[in-house]
């Protein structure tokens, strides 16, 4: 595993809210910026480009083709479009920091982070801390919204144009993916899980194990097999009460400690090579409270320490 971490972050935002039913997401971006993100990791020493929002066309511009796959062509534009500019900034020895909008993002971003990869003969190793398991398909998705799909599609299953995109597939091997802070799985959801066979830690085990102890096993198991980390990060992994503004909001998430606790711990090992954050929704929030607490997350796990 490589321990190395560019100083040069690069930050991607992705207004996309096509994959989810509640709207506001798309402004997650915007209320992340506003939370001072930039500036938090200039004063870690980071030296901070933001390339701007990759546009998005709104939903009420399209139609919904496939009840079961909620507008897919879109989501397929922009994650090619995604996936093309997560690659060049890895290229250029830079930090992509993707921000979004919905978890429909990872699609993209874990595209040209494997793309990426696969040019340069790294492994890749993708943390997903949730409180869903996104691994749901064409088939057993009860609303047809793609958010909840993007880490079933980047193991290889799933819709074909989905899962082709930059034309290979699996983007990562099961065994290489972690899920952590999971406590809502749908019912036919739970027979992909079996099948694939990623580790999955739910809150039952952060609960009896505690998050120290299950994020070291993860680092331990990637130390051996894998040379890029990349971390994607879904703000309703953490509980409401901590984290009001998501579209998906699950009782009994991490708490505010768990959580900077888990990104210290990532932060620690100092071999996270790509970083996203995503379904941070300001319209559901207080005083964008949600996106003040992501974007201190973001510093934590970038290296922000209490002492």
């Amino acid at each position: 595993m490589r321990k190395h971490q560019s100083k040069i972050v690069n930050i991607i935002g992705f207004p996309m809210d096509l994959g989810a039913d509640r709207r506001g997401v798309d402004m997650g971006p915007s209320a992340l910026r506003i939370a001072g993100l930039k500036e938090k990791l200039e004063k870690l020493g980071y030296k901070v480009i933001d390339s701007g929002d990759l546009f998005i066309q709104i939903m009420e511009r399209q139609k919904i083709l496939n009840p079961k796959m909620k507008y897919i062509n879109e989501i397929y534009r922009t994650s090619k479009a995604l996936a093309g500019k997560v690659e060049k900034v890895l290229e250029k020895g830079q930090f992509p920091l993707c921000i979004g909008g919905d978890h429909s993002m990872a699609i993209g971003s874990i595209a040209g982070i494997s793309s990426y990869c696969k040019k340069n003969k790294l492994k890749l190793g993708v943390i997903w801390i949730d409180a869903h398991a996104d691994m749901n398909t064409e088939k057993t998705t009860p609303s047809g919204n793609i958010h909840g799909m993007p880490l079933a599609v980047a193991m290889g299953v799933g819709n074909e144009k989905l899962v082709q995109l930059n034309g290979f597939s699996p983007k990562v091997d099961p065994e290489n993916v972690a899920l952590i802070a999971i406590r809502s799985i749908d019912q036919f959801e739970k027979l992909t899980i079996k099948d694939l066979k990623p580790s999955v830690y739910t809150m039952a085990d952060v609960d009896r194990l505690g998050i120290h102890r299950i994020i070291s096993r993860v680092l331990k198991q990637f130390k051996e097999k894998v040379d890029h980390i990349h971390v994607s990060f879904d703000l309703d992994s953490v509980d409401p009460s901590v984290a009001p503004g998501v579209g998906t909001p699950i009782p009994g998430g991490l708490s505010y400690r768990e959580t900077h606790l888990l990104m210290e711990a990532i932060a620690d090992c100092g071999c996270i090579s790509s970083l996203e954050v995503t379904e941070v929704n300001p319209i559901l929030d207080n005083q964008n409270k949600s996106a003040q607490f992501a974007s201190d997350v973001v510093a934590s796990i970038m290296g922000q320490r209490i002492l």
